[in-house]
């Protein structure tokens, strides 16, 4: 299979990560065996990823610089990339260097099994986060667990942002989304409630050593505790979990727009 037909889209935000976006390039590249393309999607041309980004290019055929046309925050960056990906598996990762690449293509092969979200859990057997907030991290990991334990959801880490979709689910659930980071959980929980399939496999997250987080958990809290809640309610159709219980205007395209765009934490 050549680059013209990836198996995998894998779906990078990014904001002004300078050149330390080599450094992510460098290791996704390495790790990832199956056929692939790469999107970093940053909102303007004068990002400082951009330049470093659109270099890499030159001589790495999968990479597709992105420049995204929806606007601002994390949430449309994601919506804007899985519109632009072409692969029937899109595995969103972050630009930080959290995530493990080497988890890439186990979260994508579980898709291509038969699942619709596959998640990179921390609190899964095996798995770990090192370092971050320590509230935040107690947050995460109770919500994981509880809707894990309560809701029978497939994964223990629903809110980590380091899954694979299928993207046809994608397609016709919508995201309803606008701002932070809740993509990865909206999409369990919009799963769990068509009553699809959800895999986990462990992952050791571990804290960036660069640059700042651009997670605002004050202003996401409330976006978070409505798709956790979300997640207990009965059985939907794909056409109900389109708008979430938010049902706004709408937009062309795989997402439910107001369409806007994002960067990676």
């Amino acid at each position: 299979m050549s680059v013209d037909a990836p198996r995998v889209s894998i779906l990078i935000t990014a904001y002004n990560e300078g050149d330390q976006i080599v450094t992510c390039l460098d290791r996704v590249f390495e790790a990832v065996t199956l056929p692939c393309e790469v999107l970093v999607v940053y909102d303007t041309p004068d990002d400082t990823t951009a330049p470093y980004v659109e270099k890499y290019a030159e001589q790495e055929p999968r990479l597709v610089p992105t420049l995204n046309t929806y606007g601002r925050g994390p949430a449309n960056a994601i919506r804007f990339g899985i519109d632009q990906a072409r692969a029937p598996v899109v595995v969103v990762t972050m630009a930080d260097g959290c995530d493990d690449p080497q988890q890439i293509d186990q979260l994508a092969r579980l898709v291509e099994r038969g699942v619709v979200v596959a998640a990179a859990s921390r609190y899964a057997r095996g798995g770990q986060q090192v370092g971050g907030p320590v509230f935040k991290r107690s947050l995460s990991r109770m919500a994981g667990l509880t809707l894990h334990w309560f809701a029978r959801i497939g994964t223990r880490d629903a809110t980590n942002s380091f899954k694979a979709y299928n993207a046809a689910f994608v397609q016709s659930v919508g995201i309803d989304s606008t701002e932070g980071f809740e993509v990865g959980l909206e999409l369990v929980a919009k799963a769990k409630r068509l009553r699809l399939p959800i895999a986990e496999v462990p992952t050791i997250w571990l804290d960036r050593s660069f640059g700042v987080s651009n997670f605002k958990l004050a202003a996401w809290l409330p976006r978070y505790l409505h798709w956790y809640f979300y997640a207990f309610g009965p059985k939907l159709t794909a056409e109900q979990a389109r708008g979430g219980g938010r049902r706004r205007r709408g937009a062309p395209g795989t997402t439910n727009p107001d369409n806007n765009s994002g960067r990676a934490a």
